[in-house]
């Protein structure tokens, strides 16, 4: 079941970057069903407009038509300079370029992604950027190629949903942070009255619907990986009785 979900969620976005990287190709840039980007009403629900005009300005293209995410976790995440930051299901590369610009020359940025397309186009992003504070890893967010305790802060946009192994990443999450360190994610997350068939019902798990968990358990599942200060705030509707939302945890200092 896990390889069929990473076999999935890969072949989906390598799609997605070959679309950027191919001129000739029409630009999608969306994480919902068909690249429904837009809800009743027009109100963006995925993809590059969900970033400020001046964070689209100041990168290149390709990173932001590459941009398939429910949020900008970078908004949220208090980045400070000198701070070492991890992007979790990095992409093309938007949220680490971000991040490198806040946490400046003394900082560094680092993007995790299993999707090699997707980190080709992620490091030409980074050379037209000219961002020299950045590194690019291949391998799965359960499995975090990072020592313990390795970074300040991780960020992550509408990936966690697709994880195979939600707990392990949370175990994982804790593991690569410095006590003390904190967690800026934007993900979707689901009504708490809605079953796992319900949420299926709604969408793909490449869509980022069905894989998506409810608001009691995104909380459960970072309390037992050992985080607190957990607030998870929805910002707005993807689908019926499902959300964007803002995650933020943080890992205990050690005692004095």
């Amino acid at each position: 079941m896990t390889e069929s979900i990473h076999e999935a969620v890969r072949a989906s976005y390598a799609a997605s970057a070959l679309r950027v990287l191919d001129p000739g190709a029409p630009h999608t840039a969306c994480c919902g069903d068909g690249c429904g980007c837009v809800a009743e009403g027009q109100e963006t629900i995925f993809g590059p407009a969900l970033y400020s005009e001046g964070d689209r300005s100041a990168l290149p293209d390709a990173a932001v038509l590459a941009s398939l995410g429910c949020g900008n976790p970078t908004a949220v995440a208090d980045l400070r300079p000198g701070e070492v930051v991890l992007d979790l299901g990095s992409g093309g590369g938007i949220d680490v370029l971000l991040s490198a610009a806040r946490v400046g020359p003394t900082g560094r940025a680092y993007g995790l992604d299993m999707t090699g397309e997707m980190l080709g186009l992620a490091r030409r992003n980074a050379a037209d950027a000219g961002a020299t504070n950045v590194e690019f890893l291949e391998g799965y967010i359960e499995a975090i190629p990072l020592p313990d305790a390795a970074v300040d802060v991780v960020i992550s946009n509408c990936v966690i949903n697709l994880a195979a192994d939600k707990p392990a990443v949370f175990r994982e999450i804790a593991r690569v942070l410095r006590p003390g360190g904190r967690v800026g994610v934007s993900d979707v997350v689901a009504d708490d009255r809605l079953t796992v068939e319900q949420r299926a019902e709604r969408g793909s798990l490449v869509g980022c619907i069905a894989g998506a968990l409810s608001f009691g358990e995104y909380r459960a599942e970072l309390r037992a990986a050992g985080l607190g200060d957990i607030d998870v705030v929805p910002t707005h509707a993807v689908a019926d009785g499902m959300f964007g939302a803002i995650i933020r945890a943080r890992k205990p200092r050690i005692p004095a």
